[in-house]
C-alpha cells in the first residue's frame, strides 16, 4: 500500500471514529476501529453505505475470550470481545471492527439486518462464548447439541466438558452422564 494511500484511508477512518466515539489502531497497513457497543451498529452501517468506505462485505465476525489475558492491559479490561472483519471489494480495503464486552453480560446488537452473512456467525459467538445477539431472528445453538451446558471455547470452560455422551445398545439412543475422565499417566516416570 502506498503511504499516499494509507495517510488518505486513515484520515477516513479518523473522522469516522470521531463521530462515533471510536479509536483507530493501524498495525500492518491494517485498520482496526474499535468502538463502543451502543455505537457499534451505527459505525458499521457508515462503514458499509458512505461512499469514502463502500464495505460491501461482512467476511467474518467472531468472538475473543480474553480471559487472564497479560496482554490485555488496562486499556480493555472487559472480557470479551467481538471482532468484525469487513471487505470493501469496490475500494479493495479491508478492516477490523473491535467491540469490548462485559463478562457479566456479554450483549451487543445483530448485525443480521446489515449483512445477513452475519446470522451463523453471530449463532456460533453466541454457541461457544456465550455472547448474546440482541435482535437476533434465530439465536439458537449451531455447533454443540441441544442440552449442551455451557460455552466451550470460553477459557474457564473444563477441557474434559461437563458431561459426556454415548450409545447405550439397551436403551437404543444416546445417553448423557457425568464426566468419568480421570487423570492417567500413560508414559512411565523415567528417572535417571
Amino acid at each position: 500500500m502506498s503511504t499516499a494511500n494509507s495517510d488518505q484511508k486513515r484520515t477516513a477512518f479518523d473522522a469516522v471514529a470521531l463521530k462515533f466515539d471510536a479509536t483507530v489502531d493501524e498495525d500492518f497497513e491494517e485498520f482496526t476501529l474499535i468502538v463502543p457497543a451502543h455505537n457499534v451498529i451505527a459505525l458499521l452501517r457508515s462503514l458499509r453505505d458512505h461512499p469514502d468506505f463502500l464495505f460491501e462485505q461482512l467476511i467474518d465476525l467472531c468472538g475473543v475470550d480474553f480471559d487472564q489475558h497479560a496482554g490485555r492491559g488496562d486499556k480493555h479490561p472487559e472480557r470479551f470481545a467481538v471482532v468484525y472483519h469487513l471487505l470493501s471489494v469496490s475500494k479493495n480495503t479491508r478492516v477490523r471492527v473491535v467491540v469490548y464486552l462485559p463478562e457479566v453480560e456479554p450483549i451487543v446488537r445483530t448485525v443480521v439486518g446489515l449483512w445477513a452473512s452475519a446470522n451463523w456467525f453471530e449463532r456460533e459467538a453466541f454457541d461457544l462464548f456465550g455472547i448474546l445477539f440482541e435482535g437476533h431472528p434465530d439465536l439458537r445453538r449451531l455447533l454443540t447439541d441441544y442440552g449442551f451446558v455451557g460455552h466451550p471455547f470460553r477459557k474457564d470452560f473444563p477441557l474434559s466438558g461437563h458431561v459426556e455422551m454415548r450409545y447405550d445398545d439397551e436403551k437404543g439412543r444416546v445417553i448423557y452422564e457425568p464426566v468419568s475422565i480421570e487423570p492417567r499417566v500413560t508414559v512411565p516416570r523415567v528417572v535417571r
